[in-house]
């Protein structure tokens, strides 16, 4: 397909002092749009002004909450070029999700083709301070106007962009983490591995329960046995336990992260063992006492590598690190940061240039 360039208004203009940035609360000029129906397929590929959508008050995606979505970054490096992590495994990703929401593939090298577009005509908006990124977020919504419990015939995709901070303005900083015992993220046999709005959806309650008590991160356990670690917030866990790297298997409950495999490949080359096994609550905290458990990390694309300072559960606190990253810790984030602002050699092919 031929993807149309459509005439915008540059009614915005990139910040220009980028300590304001914040998340998800600024947008680029342009976005990418395509529709899908049922008897024609994809169609009508283009880039158009950034802008609201009018849809139906019947669209499905409203009522049954038929969506998908991804998130990735562009980076700004010291020569002023432009680069990608990973996209490919998150267009791949992507069809994983619409496959178990029951909602229609897309062609890979189409997506990052018109990705590709639409960041040569926004790549002014790539932020330049050190720790910055474009946050890019491909999305897939249900629009046909019934209402019935049914997969659509009619879907919406786009690309929309977004200039965000550095997440960690002064350094690393620990988190302290709520560990719910009462409310599960998503049911063994839900839609735990894909992409989706209402996994998210579901896990504010808790959050805010988390928040209102002074911690930044619910960590969420099983929902069949409240027992084994599942994920923490909207990021994969990992512990460095008997000085090894566990983390919890893909099971079809967590989401299968981009940055989870991009750290435990890493780890892997540090000459650290991996085990991806259940991992019960008992366990991680014990281990927080006996020096079993020496450090934990949340990983996912907002904040790549986010170091855990503690654990609350049922009234029983644990510290980790004594307030401080771990030295394992810092040594992820700053390998994998440096290999996407080209600091750091690429030598997985991880990084693809616009």
């Amino acid at each position: 397909m031929d993807i149309k360039i459509l005439p915008v208004n540059e009614t915005k203009q990139p910040v220009k002092d980028e300590s304001h940035l914040v998340f998800g609360k600024e947008f680029t000029n342009r976005m990418f749009i395509m529709e899908f129906d049922r008897d024609k397929g994809w169609h009508s590929p283009r880039i158009q002004q950034y802008g609201p959508f009018s849809l139906d008050p019947a669209a499905l995606v409203l009522h049954y909450a038929q969506e998908i979505f991804e998130g990735l970054k562009a980076f700004r490096r010291p020569d002023g070029s432009i680069a990608l992590f990973r996209p490919r495994d998150n267009f791949e990703r992507f069809n994983l999700s619409a496959e178990r929401m029951c909602m229609p593939q897309l062609d890979v090298d189409f997506c990052l083709r018109s990705l590709n577009e639409l960041l040569k005509l926004e790549q002014d908006w790539v932020p330049h301070t050190e720790g910055t990124s474009l946050y890019i977020r491909p999305t897939m919504i249900a629009t046909e106007p019934v209402l019935g419990v049914k997969p659509a015939d009619s879907y919406l995709f786009y690309i929309i962009l977004s200039p965000v901070a550095a997440y960690y303005k002064g350094g690393l900083s620990p988190v302290k983490i709520w560990v719910s015992d009462e409310y599960a993220r998503v049911p063994s046999g839900g839609t735990g591995e894909a992409k989706t709005g209402g996994n998210y959806a579901s896990s504010l309650y808790a959050s805010t329960l988390a928040s209102e008590k002074g911690y930044d991160q619910v960590l969420w356990l099983d929902s069949v046995e409240r027992k084994y670690v599942e994920e923490v917030g909207s990021m994969n866990i990992c512990f460095l336990y008997d000085g090894k790297i566990v983390t919890s298997p893909l099971c079809g409950s967590i989401l299968n992260g981009i940055t989870r495999r991009s750290i435990l490949t890493l780890v892997d080359e540090f000459g650290y063992e991996i085990e991806e096994r259940a991992l019960s609550i008992d366990e991680i905290l014990d281990g927080s006492e006996n020096g079993r458990l020496t450090e934990a990390f949340g990983t996912g694309t907002a904040a790549v590598v986010s170091p855990v300072g503690q654990f609350t559960y049922k009234g029983r606190n644990v510290l980790l690190g004594n307030g401080k990253a771990g030295e394992l810790t810092m040594k992820l984030y700053d390998t994998l940061t440096g290999i996407q602002y080209g600091r750091i050699e690429d030598k997985h092919n991880w990084v693809k240039m616009l």
